[in-house]
C-alpha cells in the first residue's frame, strides 16, 4: 500500500487563516472529484469558518469522559474505515485527551498516513518543537503543545499563510478571531505588532530553510554538481588590505539588483596562523558587510585560490568580487596572483569579478610583524656590522701580518663571524656574511690570489663547505633565537592571562585599575571601554585611562578589540601586531567582566539600600499605627474624661488625668523625636558641629528627659578629664538615649551608672546596667533600627534609640559598642576622640565628681 501525501498549511500567528485555506482547498478538491472528509476542524465559533464547513462530509467524533466532563477528539478508527482519499485535520499540535488511541494529534495522522490515506493538516509556527524557547522569549508565553520539527519537514507540501501584522490586528479589533471581550487582552498582549513581526520572520526563515533543503537534496539526488543561480549569492575575497570596504560595497549593489541577493564576505587565513592581513582592517570590513546585511566568513587553507572556490561552490554562490591586486609589475613572476588563478578556474557558472582600486599595483608591503620587531634596531644593526663589516676587518688584518694560518684557519675565523652576526641580527646578516666571507676567501686567500678562479678542487671543496656550515649554523641560530624569543613571549603572556585569571576569581581590581594595565602593559597613551545599546545607537564611553585624544568610536582608535555585538576597546598611540592581539583579546572580555561586576554590585547597592528603605518605611509604618496612636489614645482619653460634663472630677482626679496628657505628650515628643533622628541619619543629612567639650558639662543635661534620676542614675565623671571633640547636641541625644534604654531595661534597685575615662587619645564613657544583658549573636543586632531584644513591650518605644545613638556616635567621629556586665547586665562603651590641643596622658581618678540625679 502506497503511503499518503501530507499537505501542511503552516501560519505566522493564530487567527492568519489557515483553517480557512484548508477548507478552501477541500472544496476545491471535491469539485475536481476527489474523495475529501473532514477528520477533525474546530472553528472556534468563527462564522466564516463555520460556513466554509458546509457541504463537506464530517466523520463524527469521538467522545471520551475525563475527570467528569465529556470531551470530543478524532475518531482515527472511524477515518480508517471510511478510508478517504483526503482526509482534513485541523490543530496538528493538539494533545488527546487520556484514554485517546495516541498521545497526540500528529501521531494520529501518521496513522492515517501508514493507510495511504492522504492528509491536509495545520500548524502555527510557535508550536514547532525546536522554536520553542526563542517563541517564549519573544512573546512571553511557553506553548505546551509542540509537534516535532521532523513530522512538518517531511510533509510533501508546506504552504506558508502569512498576514502582516496591522492586517491581523484588524481582523483581531474586528471580531474575527476571538470573542469580543477577550480581543482587548490579546491586542496588548500575545498580538502585539513586534510579537506579531517577530513571529512572521521566524516562519518565514523556516520556509526558506525548508526551500533550500528541497534544492540542497534535490541537486544531491541528481548529482549536480554545477551552481544553480536560483538566486543571487555573492561572495567577496578579503586580504586584510586597505581596499575591502571598496569590494564590499560594490558586492552589495550587485546584490541589491536581483531579488534576494545574499553576500558573503570571505577571509582565507594560512593553517599555520601567519597572517600578513590587519586585523583592524579586518574588524572594520566585517562590521561593514554586517551593516549591510551580509555575514563574514573566517576559512582556513594554504592555497587561497582552491579555498577560495570550495567555499563559493559550497554556498551555491552566483558571483565573486575581487580585487585587482596590489602586485607590483615584477612580482608577477613568482606567479598569475590569486585574482588570475581564481578566475580561470571558475568555471562557465561562477562569475569573478575584479574591481579596480586606488591601492592597485602599490605593492603589497611586508607582514606587520617583521624580524626587527622582534630582534630590536640595535641588534640587527651590530649583527649587519659583524656581518659584512667584520669579514672586510678581519681580511685586511689577516693580509697585513704573515701569520700563515692556513685557509682551515682563516675560514674557522671567518665563520665565527657568521656566527656572531647570526647570534646578534638573525638570518639575513648570518647569510650576507657567509656569500661575503666566502667571496673575501676566494679572492685573498685561494691560490691563485687576487683572482676569481681556485686552483686546487681541494679549495672548491672547503669553500663549499664553508658556505653550507655557515648557512646551517646561521639558520639554526637564528631558529634558536626565534624559539627563545617565543618562549620568552608565552612565559610573559602566561604571567599576564595568571593575573586575569587570579582577578577573576578574586573579585579583585576595578575597571580603571585593569584599562591601566592594559595601556601599560602594551605601551599605549590611552584606552577607552567603549559601548552602545544597538547596532544604531551612538558610541558611550564606561571608562577611560590616559591623557591622548578622546576617541569616540573604535574605528578613530589605532587599536580597537571588539567584545560582542555592542562593546569594543579602544587603544591609542600605536599599532599592535597580530600576535599581541589574543592577550588584548583576554584584557578586552575581563574588562567587560570587570565593568558588569561593578554594574552588578551597583545594583545590588541600590536594592539593599531600597530594601532597608522599605523595611524603614514598613516599620515606621507599624510605629505609627501602634506606638504614636498608643499615648495618643490616652491623651485624647484623658481629653475627653476632662470636658465631660457628665462627671465631677475631683482636683486629685483631675491632676491625674492631666498628668496622663503630659505623661502621652512627652512620649509622642520622645518617639517623634527619634524618627526625625533616623530620618535624618538614613538621608545622611546631619551636620554636625565639632568643638571642644566638656563632658561634665554635657552628660548631666542629657539625663533630664529620664525619670526620677536620682534614684535611677549614679554619675562618675573626673574633672580631670580632657576636653572632647564633638557636637554638643548630638552627644547630648546619644547619652540620652543609651542612658535611658539602660534604665528601661535596669533591675529596679539598681541604678545605672554612668562613668567616663581618658585612654591616650579618647575618652571612654560607660553606661553600667544590671539588667537581664544581651548574649553576643545580637549585641550588633541591637544596634539596628526598629529592634527590640526580648520580651520588651510594645509600649516600651520603637526601638530607635540605640540605633540613633550610633548613628550620632559615627556623625561626630566615635563608636558605641555593647559589652558584657562583670556579674549580669549590658555596659554600652561611647568612645569619642579628644580636642587635639588639649590630649593629655591618662590620669588618675584622685578629685572625682559623684552626682546622684
Amino acid at each position: 500500500m502506497a503511503h499518503g501525501k501530507l499537505r501542511i498549511y503552516l501560519g505566522v500567528a493564530p487567527g492568519v487563516g489557515k483553517t480557512y485555506a484548508m477548507l478552501s482547498e477541500a472544496h476545491r478538491r471535491i469539485e475536481r472529484g476527489t474523495d475529501c472528509v473532514v477528520a477533525f476542524v474546530e472553528h472556534h465559533h468563527r462564522p466564516r469558518t463555520e460556513v466554509m464547513l458546509h457541504g463537506l462530509e464530517q466523520v463524527p467524533r469521538k467522545e471520551l469522559e475525563y475527570r467528569g466532563a465529556v470531551f470530543t477528539e478524532m475518531d482515527v478508527d472511524a477515518v480508517l474505515a471510511r478510508h478517504p482519499q483526503i482526509a482534513l485535520v485541523d490543530e496538528l499540535p493538539h494533545t488527546n485527551i487520556p484514554g485517546s488511541r495516541n498521545a497526540k494529534r500528529w501521531q494520529d495522522v501518521e496513522e492515517l498516513l501508514a493507510a495511504g490515506i492522504d492528509a491536509i493538516a495545520t500548524v502555527n509556527i510557535q508550536h514547532l518543537e525546536s522554536l520553542g524557547d526563542v517563541v517564549e522569549s519573544i512573546t512571553g508565553v511557553r506553548q505546551q503543545e509542540t509537534v516535532p520539527d521532523e513530522v512538518v519537514r517531511r510533509a510533501d507540501q508546506i504552504e506558508l499563510v502569512d498576514m502582516s501584522p496591522p492586517a491581523l490586528r484588524r481582523r483581531m479589533a474586528h471580531g474575527n478571531i476571538y470573542k469580543p471581550d477577550k480581543v482587548d487582552a490579546a491586542l496588548s498582549n500575545y498580538f502585539r505588532p513586534g510579537n506579531l513581526t517577530a513571529l512572521r520572520e521566524l516562519a518565514l526563515l523556516w520556509v526558506a530553510d525548508r526551500v533550500d533543503e528541497y534544492l540542497t537534496e534535490y541537486r544531491s539526488e541528481h548529482r549536480v554538481s554545477k551552481i544553480w543561480g536560483s538566486r543571487e549569492r555573492i561572495v567577496v575575497g578579503l586580504t586584510g588590505g586597505p581596499e575591502g570596504g571598496t569590494l564590499i560595497r560594490r558586492a552589495a549593489r550587485l546584490a541589491e539588483k536581483g531579488a534576494g541577493g545574499e553576500v558573503m564576505a570571505v577571509h582565507i587565513a594560512g593553517s599555520d596562523g601567519l597572517t600578513s592581513a590587519s586585523p583592524k582592517e579586518l574588524a572594520v570590513q566585517r562590521a561593514l558587510v554586517e551593516d549591510l546585511g551580509g555575514t563574514f566568513h573566517h576559512v582556513v587553507g594554504d592555497d587561497v585560490s582552491s579555498a577560495l572556490l570550495e567555499f563559493a561552490r559550497g554556498v551555491n554562490a552566483t558571483q565573486i568580487v575581487l580585487g585587482v591586486s596590489r602586485r607590483k609589475s615584477w612580482q608577477y613572476v613568482i606567479g598569475p596572483g590569486v585574482g588570475a588563478t581564481v578566475a580561470r578556474d571558475s568555471g562557465p557558472d561562477l562569475d569573478v569579478h575584479l574591481i579596480t582600486h586606488d591601492e592597485a599595483g602599490k605593492g603589497r608591503g611586508l607582514p606587520v610583524v617583521a624580524r626587527g620587531a622582534r630582534l630590536g634596531r640595535s641588534r640587527i644593526m651590530w649583527g649587519w656590522l659583524a656581518g659584512v663589516v667584520g669579514p672586510a676587518l678581519l681580511t685586511l688584518l689577516l693580509t697585513n701580518i704573515d701569520a700563515g694560518l692556513g685557509l682551515t684557519n682563516d675560514m674557522l675565523l671567518f665563520l665565527t663571524l657568521t656566527v656572531a652576526a647570526a647570534l646578534l641580527g638573525g638570518l639575513f646578516p648570518a647569510l650576507a656574511s657567509a656569500a661575503f666571507g666566502s667571496m673575501l676567501l676566494n679572492w685573498y686567500f685561494t691560490q691563485p690570489v687576487h683572482r676569481i678562479t681556485i686552483a686546487d678542487p681541494k679549495n672548491i671543496l672547503a669553500l663549499g663547505i664553508f658556505v653550507a656550515v655557515a648557512v646551517s649554523v646561521a639558520s639554526v641560530v637564528d631558529l634558536a633565537a626565534r624559539r627563545t624569543h617565543q618562549a620568552a613571549r608565552l612565559r610573559a603572556e602566561s604571567e599576564i592571562l595568571s593575573f586575569l585569571a587570579g582577578s577573576v576569581l578574586r573579585g579583585e581590581a576595578s575597571l580603571e585599575a585593569l584599562l591601566e594595565r592594559v595601556r601599560e602593559t602594551f605601551a599605549m597613551e590611552s584606552v577607552a571601554l567603549l559601548e552602545r545599546e544597538s547596532d544604531v545607537d551612538p558610541w558611550t564611553c564606561a571608562g577611560r585611562v590616559g591623557l591622548s585624544r578622546v576617541v569616540n568610536r573604535p574605528e578613530d582608535a589605532d587599536v580597537d578589540m571588539p567584545v560582542g555585538d555592542h562593546m569594543a576597546l579602544a587603544l591609542s598611540g600605536r599599532v599592535l601586531p597580530a600576535e599581541d592581539r589574543r592577550v588584548l583579546a583576554a584584557f578586552a572580555a575581563q574588562a567587560v567582566v570587570v565593568l558588569d561586576r561593578q554594574r552588578l554590585q551597583s545594583k545590588a547597592d541600590q536594592a539593599k539600600e531600597l530594601a532597608e528603605g522599605n523595611r524603614i518605611r514598613t516599620a515606621l509604618l507599624a510605629a505609627a499605627s501602634h506606638d504614636l496612636r498608643t499615648p495618643l489614645a490616652g491623651i485624647k482619653a484623658s481629653v475627653t474624661s476632662l470636658r465631660s460634663d457628665d462627671v465631677e472630677w475631683s482636683e486629685q482626679d483631675r491632676a491625674e488625668l492631666l498628668e496622663a496628657i503630659e505623661e502621652g505628650a512627652d512620649r509622642l515628643d520622645h518617639l517623634v523625636g527619634n524618627l526625625l533622628d533616623m530620618s535624618r541619619l538614613q538621608t545622611g543629612t546631619v551636620n554636625p558641629l565639632i568643638r571642644e567639650v566638656d563632658l561634665d558639662e554635657v552628660i548631666p543635661m542629657a539625663l533630664g528627659g529620664i525619670p526620677d534620676p536620682a534614684m535611677t542614675v549614679a554619675l562618675d565623671i573626673p574633672e580631670t578629664l580632657p576636653m572632647v571633640a564633638v557636637d554638643k547636641g548630638l552627644l547630648e541625644r546619644a547619652v540620652a538615649n543609651v542612658v535611658e534604654n539602660a534604665v528601661k531595661y535596669s533591675a529596679a534597685d539598681e541604678p545605672v551608672l554612668v562613668l567616663a575615662s581618658a585612654h591616650a587619645d579618647r575618652v571612654e564613657v560607660r553606661v553600667v546596667d544590671r539588667g537581664p544583658g544581651v548574649p553576643d549573636e545580637a549585641k550588633d543586632r541591637i544596634f539596628e533600627p526598629f529592634q527590640r531584644y526580648g520580651d520588651a513591650p510594645r509600649g516600651a518605644g520603637v526601638g530607635l534609640g540605640l540605633a540613633v545613638a550610633r548613628g550620632f556616635a559615627a556623625a561626630i567621629g566615635g563608636t558605641l559598642d555593647a559589652e558584657d556586665t562583670p556579674g549580669g547586665g549590658l555596659t554600652m562603651v561611647l568612645t569619642l576622640p579628644t580636642a587635639p590641643s588639649r590630649r593629655a596622658p591618662q590620669s588618675g581618678l584622685s578629685a572625682t565628681a559623684t552626682f546622684w540625679g
